[in-house]
């Protein structure tokens, strides 16, 4: 055969397999296997019945998801290399081409609610649903984390408005609700995109690159948003980068510490705990406070590794507080959301309370009442319980803020709750915050559960707050978070100080 002819047949051949894809076609299988029987017979009938259908399928007639639009790649797939050919192809003839990148605004509820088996589900119907609203010449690959890179086929004309418009109709494909075993999955996705004559280079993998730094920027601003890729989105992430080394060089080489912040009962002015709280010892900026970085730690998924580091540093806290013959009872630890999903948690606590020979009932765990009243996951629930049966407190930081139910309470075992210091503030001089904080009193003490301040300030809202009732005060006007070396010398000053002093006031009444 002349070589000349082959690419031409190669072409008719592929056309065939298009015109043999058309789900239309079976319409006529029927007539088809008809005609077969009275042009040949039984055995033309048998042959038709059989051959055709099997030639249906081989052609990919019985494909209709990914086939109605664009390819579905295979698992992971190779996105860079998709994107490469769709530039080589664009170049050849001047046209263009593009990558969005849509990612699931909340995979880590996805996995949590529904589980792994579901979370798959969702994301092969969700993939193939995208395929469906894009043309044949596109492909949709499958990432890391479950998200999607769309590579176009080369184009005359790609710009930001129709790359908006078609980032708002996958959305639209992934909003459809899911129907698994009676249950309906709604998801929502936010997407970024990169044309190709913005990419920073033109190679798939640059292209790609761009593409995910402005899915990572929509995800941050989601849900449901789009963003479109720019060069300061490129040195943002180079900084985040950064400070994420920066982060993993900090906690692997102390710079990460532990400051301690007292808690003392508001009768009696005894201690009554400590607060663990981390400090970043920057070697060039300083000492940093969580604001400045714990946003950092979350990103970079550094979330365990630094509650490990407090973790022990808080129980070697208050193993040294025993060895020097200082009473402080407990101590708290913060225990994020994240923190909280690990089914390893419980073990691992009981094997460091045990490393350090302290009883369970002497670590108090703080949970935001954020995550106490939006998780309905099982996997939380049932870590706070083991804790809670091992005998740690569990308190309820930041009380007031979210939306906390009497049952979330219960099914959390909450111990103590923390009273936020948007409530303390100024409570000595304003009647609404005192039928606030009354209130919130009222309702643990009728749940039988502890109280503490958080947030004081001055003498007159410390004198307020033991009026009302609440059991524990801590903040500022008591002392502020201190560095272990310093706590030796301030729990002596304080003991010494209040052992002469009256106490600062009875419960002025329940009514």
């Amino acid at each position: 055969m002349p070589i000349a002819l082959r690419p031409r047949l190669r072409r008719q051949a592929r056309g065939a397999a298009r015109w043999l894809r058309e789900p239309q076609l079976m319409v006529f299988l029927p007539a088809a296997t008809l005609a077969a029987f009275w042009l040949g017979g039984e055995r033309m009938l048998l042959l038709s019945a059989l051959g055709l259908p099997l030639l249906f399928a081989v052609a990919g007639a019985f494909r209709f998801t990914a086939d109605d639009g664009g390819e579905v790649a295979g698992p992971r797939g190779d996105a860079a290399d998709t994107l490469d050919r769709a530039l080589a192809a664009a170049a050849q003839d001047g046209r263009t081409t593009g990558c969005l990148v849509v990612l699931f605004d909340d995979a880590a509820a996805l996995l949590d609610r529904h589980g792994r088996s579901a979370q798959s589900e969702v994301i092969e119907r969700t993939a193939a649903r995208i395929a469906a609203v894009l043309r044949p010449s596109d492909a949709v690959i499958r990432l890391e984390g479950g998200g999607f890179a769309v590579a176009l086929g080369p184009v005359r004309r790609l710009d930001l408005e129709t790359m908006v418009q078609l980032a708002a109709r996958l959305q639209g494909a992934a909003a459809e609700p899911v129907s698994i075993e009676a249950a309906r999955i709604y998801v929502t996705c936010s997407v970024g995109f990169c044309l190709a004559t913005r990419a920073p280079a033109q190679t798939g993998a640059a292209l790609l690159d761009a593409a995910q730094i402005a899915a990572d920027e929509a995800l941050r601003h989601g849900p449901v948003a789009i963003r479109g890729f720019s060069a300061d989105m490129a040195r943002r992430r180079a900084a985040h980068h950064a400070l994420r080394d920066q982060l993993e060089v900090a906690l692997d080489e102390g710079q990460i510490i532990a400051h301690f912040q007292p808690q003392i009962s508001a009768d009696t002015g005894a201690i009554t705990g400590f607060e663990t709280l981390a400090r970043w010892q920057h070697p060039e900026r300083g000492l940093l406070n969580p604001v400045e970085f714990l946003p950092a730690v979350e990103d970079a998924g550094l979330s365990d590794r630094l509650s490990e580091v407090m973790l022990y540093q808080a129980l070697a806290a208050l193993a040294q507080w025993d060895r020097a013959g200082l009473h402080v009872p407990t101590v708290g630890v913060n225990f994020s959301a994240d923190e909280l999903r690990n089914p390893r948690l419980a073990d691992r606590l009981k094997w460091e309370l045990d490393r350090f020979d302290l009883a369970p009932e002497r670590l108090s765990v703080e949970i935001l009442e954020t995550v106490a009243a939006q998780t309905d996951n099982d996997v939380i629930v049932n870590n706070v319980a083991a804790l809670a049966r091992m005998g740690c407190g569990i308190d309820l930081d930041d009380f007031g803020t979210g939306h906390t139910s009497i049952t979330n309470i219960r099914r959390f075992a909450v111990r103590r709750l923390k009273i936020d210091r948007s409530f303390v503030t100024r409570l000595d001089e304003d009647r609404e915050q005192q039928r606030i904080v009354a209130a919130i009193l009222s309702l643990a003490e009728r749940l039988g559960l502890d109280t503490l301040a958080e947030g004081v300030e001055t003498r007159g809202e410390h004198a307020m707050l033991a009026q009302l009732g609440c059991g524990h005060l801590q903040g500022f006007g008591i002392a502020r978070p201190m560095p272990l070396a310093d706590t030796d010398d301030w729990i002596r000053a304080h003991s010494a100080r209040i052992a002469a002093m009256p106490r600062i006031g009875q419960r002025a009444g329940k009514g």
